[in-house]
């Protein structure tokens, strides 16, 4: 029997399927590809935090259910870190809930303000779940380009000016992962005042905060007076404390929407086991040298890749932030594609990078590498990319 579910059939197929799959033959067949495929932070857990859920851990009480909203001094150790970080001031009570990696945060809270045919505003190209968790809600995707050299604000009130019904929700990230791209304060403000004018909601994910290069800070939506009025803001703990397979993460802000959030993770979870909320709040207020520890690393790997790809003539602009590397595909490849164009590399130069077009159409011209290998795996893909562009492998009856 063949069955048919709705939201199924309205998610696209995810092409980074197809690199991964490739990527896998080539392993099996032998071939030692470097991989700068999957944001998937490599290196381990900083060890004070991993002792703190060891010991946890031999707690049985510790063992039984949790509350979906997180752990009280959870909740309290985020609000502590935003006032630290920002001079944020926020209630652990009713502004701020925990949730299982700023991902799912992001996801409920889109099924939980949203209703079908609401139409919901969102950067493209942008990191997946930010579409998706309104193709999944069942609302009205609408992209606002989000494309060098054009003003984001500018085009973001047109499409608020244009779209009807009149949009509900906007979702945000900056620093942007794929793109890098980095906001300051006043784009924030900006954002703030669009939302009063027009009775909007607005999700922030700030998941880069602390992975910032070359004296840039990234300011959170949450400091600008207002913001709770009218959004929230998530955070996870995988990049800047190197722990994504624990899922943590937190939503931050409007009251109102942290209490839909809540009344709805009530009937999904439990919350996080109670170890890994206390590993948690050791990283949130422990020592905090791992986190500027961490910030070196990528930004050595992001210098390594950058001088490594401008010598071989692949020109790209060094990040500001994030863990990614946002590369426009170089002209004599660009009519291919990203997907063919990254399937290109993947067999001819033994490396895995991400196809701009899985953040959405407007990244077709671009790859994602996340900095996930170290700096000499990173020169060996560097030799490959060379000796890849200097045999012009694949130009004849691939490239029209």
């Amino acid at each position: 029997m063949s069955r048919e579910f709705a939201r199924i059939k309205r998610l696209p197929p995810y092409v980074f399927n197809e690199i991964g799959e490739l990527k896998h033959e080539a392993r099996r067949r032998g071939e030692d590809i470097i991989d700068f495929g999957m944001g998937n932070p490599d290196q381990p857990t900083p060890q004070h935090i991993v002792d703190k859920a060891a010991v946890a851990l031999q707690k049985s009480a510790n063992h039984r259910y949790s509350v979906s909203r997180g752990l009280y001094k959870l909740r309290l150790a985020a609000c502590s870190w935003y006032k630290r970080k920002w001079g944020i001031d926020l209630d652990p009570d009713s502004e701020m809930i925990c949730t299982m990696g700023a991902k799912e945060g992001l996801a409920h809270m889109v099924l939980t303000i949203t209703n079908n045919g609401d139409t919901v505003l969102c950067p493209s190209p942008t990191y997946p779940i930010h579409q998706y968790s309104v193709v999944i809600a069942g609302a009205d995707l609408r992209h606002v380009p989000l494309i060098p050299g054009e003003d984001f604000i500018a085009s973001l009130e047109e499409a608020i000016k244009d779209v009807w019904p009149k949009p509900k929700l906007l979702i945000l990230s900056f620093p942007a992962n794929p793109t890098t791209e980095v906001v300051d304060l006043a784009f924030f403000e900006r954002v703030v005042e669009l939302a009063r004018e027009h009775d909007l909601m607005v999700i922030h994910d700030n998941a880069y905060a602390e992975l910032v290069f070359d004296g840039y800070r990234a300011p959170s939506f949450l400091e600008v007076p207002g913001a709770k009025d009218v959004g929230v803001e998530c955070y996870t703990l995988s990049k800047t404390y190197s722990m994504p397979g624990w899922r943590v993460g937190f939503v931050a802000g409007n009251p109102e929407m942290i209490a839909a959030l809540a009344r709805v993770k009530s009937y999904y979870d439990y919350g996080m086991f109670a170890p890994i909320q206390v590993a948690a709040i050791e990283a949130l207020n422990g020592p905090q040298d791992c986190v500027q520890e961490i910030v070196d690393l990528y930004r050595t790997r992001r210098d390594v890749l950058i001088s490594g790809l401008g010598r071989v003539g692949w020109e790209v602009e060094p990040p500001k932030a994030t863990m990614f590397v946002w590369a426009p595909i170089p002209e004599e490849f660009r009519s291919l594609g990203s997907l063919e164009f990254s399937k290109l590399v993947l067999s001819e130069a033994k490396v895995a990078v991400s196809p701009g077009i899985g953040f959405g159409r407007y990244g077709d011209d671009y790859v994602r590498f996340a900095l996930i290998e170290n700096p000499h795996r990173t020169r060996q893909a560097i030799r490959g990319i060379k000796e890849f562009f200097a045999a012009g492998s694949g130009l004849q009856g691939v490239v029209k």
